[in-house]
């Protein structure tokens, strides 16, 4: 049996929740995949302090946990499961998970980027306590601290360099001896005499689970093998993010990273109907805030969308997705408002 929608909203992070607050306050009754992981990145999120309207800050997953009722409130609808395969050939889409069938006029993809990790057991306990993905996100909270930052293309550069901010001694772990970062950014972090190096290293282990923190790293030489300890109150990966993109490889063009490519900076793909929204299409910003505009963006879209076709009769008629995606949707300004 199928499930029949307006608009279906693929993920429950900032952007897919703002997605659906703003699609269900146009009674749009929108559904949405949450996922195996609902809430997104934020959920493995301690402090939140850069988020607007919270003086005090705020748990990651309880900001999460409001945004879902938030958009439940005003009538959306979840599935807790993942997407298994989509079609995109013709509107309405159709979107298969392991036990439903969904059939929709709009589609908003908001599943995210992942961050990479090493696979360390120690570095999934302790993310959110001591280690992070994000120095942008948790640098505030390493004043004074000692931190180390893996990594050596531009973001491990870009982090350690923002974090000497705050830290008092910033040490970055690169496994070669020179960076694959552009030859400015190498430039920048060698001036910046809070940032020290451990090259020909990787990251062995994080210490202490049994603590709930992080207390110190081991690094080894790989010329060597030998291995250091070093005390430590912060660990921040930065090897990269990889955008949940492998649903729509195929259905959708992503640029060489695996991000999904957008029309001009906008939130609109390249089919009539489906729209972007978050760190899915954001290799750039990667913020709650940025993803939750981006998502409030998409549900406007869909809805001047809808409101269109609607007054000239064409929604729900079959069509060929890809016809027409340059004239189907109205220009922002012409609804745009608080």
């Amino acid at each position: 049996m199928s499930i029949r929608k307006k608009v279906t909203i693929l993920g429950s992070g900032a952007a897919g929740l703002t997605a659906a607050i703003y699609a269900a306050r146009a009674n749009l009754e929108p559904l949405v995949i949450q996922g195996l992981q609902t809430g997104g990145q934020l959920t493995i999120t301690t402090d939140v302090e850069n988020f607007p309207g919270f003086p005090k800050g705020i748990q990651g997953p309880e900001l999460m946990e409001q945004m879902i009722a938030q958009a439940e409130r005003f009538g959306t609808q979840y599935i807790y499961d993942n997407a298994e395969s989509i079609d995109l050939s013709k509107r309405p889409f159709t979107i298969k998970t392991s036990s439903e069938e969904i059939i929709t006029d709009v589609l908003i993809i908001c599943t995210g980027a992942s961050a990479k990790l090493l696979g360390l057991e120690a570095e999934s306990k302790l993310m959110g306590h001591g280690v992070s993905a994000c120095a942008t996100c948790d640098g505030f909270f390493f004043k004074e601290k000692k931190v180390f930052v893996v990594g050596g293309g531009d973001t491990a550069l870009e982090e350690a360099m923002f974090l000497t901010r705050f830290a008092t001694s910033v040490t970055l772990i690169h496994r070669r001896e020179a960076f694959r970062a552009s030859a400015i950014m190498v430039e920048r972090a060698k001036r910046n005499t809070k940032v020290n190096y451990l090259l020909n290293s990787v990251l062995e282990d994080i210490t202490d689970v049994s603590k709930g923190e992080v207390t110190g790293v081991k690094v080894r030489n790989i010329k060597t093998n030998e291995v250091q300890e070093l005390p430590a109150d912060g660990v921040f990966i930065a090897i990269g993010h990889q955008p949940n993109t492998d649903l729509f490889k195929g259905h959708l063009p992503l640029d060489e990273n695996g991000y999904i490519i957008t029309k001009n900076g906008s939130v609109q793909t390249n089919v009539v109907g489906v729209f972007a929204a978050g760190d899915v299409m954001d290799s750039v910003y990667r913020q709650a805030v940025t993803a939750a505009g981006t998502g409030c963006q998409a549900a406007l879209e869909a809805q001047w969308l809808l409101e269109k076709e609607e007054a000239e009769g064409e929604l729900g008629k079959p069509e060929e997705a890809n016809a027409g995606a340059a004239s189907s949707v109205r220009e922002p300004a012409a609804k745009a408002g608080a």
